[in-house]
């Protein structure tokens, strides 16, 4: 595959009670902020949010997936959270391509907005490219 300055690619999910409570089985991460209504209530944000790893997690899908694709080797990634995402709301995590480095690394723009086009996670990551 030929790439490009300026390409990008992205993926969109729908996270649901169920994705928060498997992430938080998976990582070991029970902070009552993701799986305990009552107390999540009386916190900061008012609701149970979904954790910040599991939105920045979908930027990993497009790269593995779909930009550049199957067998790109992750380097690096730096994410900032921005804003809290909630059950039921629909992310897209969108890669592009910022630069094309020597040596087969590329270093890209990577972000997730919500649906109504806040940015909530915003970073960059390099990456290798697959192997030809």
């Amino acid at each position: 595959m030929a790439y490009q300055e300026g390409q990008s690619a992205s993926f969109s999910k729908t996270i649901t009670e169920t994705d928060v409570y498997g992430f938080a089985g998976i990582t070991g991460d029970f902070n009552p902020l993701h799986v305990n209504a009552k107390e999540a209530q009386a916190g900061r944000f008012g609701e149970r949010i979904a954790h910040g790893m599991l939105s920045a997690s979908f930027i990993s899908t497009v790269i593995a997936t779909s930009l550049p694709g199957p067998g790109t080797i992750y380097l690096s990634q730096e994410v900032k959270f921005l804003k809290p995402v909630k059950f039921g709301d629909t992310i897209t995590a969108t890669v592009v391509i910022q630069k094309l480095l020597e040596r087969g690394k590329v270093c890209l723009h990577t972000f997730v907005e919500n649906q109504d086009g806040e940015l909530v996670v915003d970073g960059s990551a390099l990456v290798k490219l697959p192997s030809a």
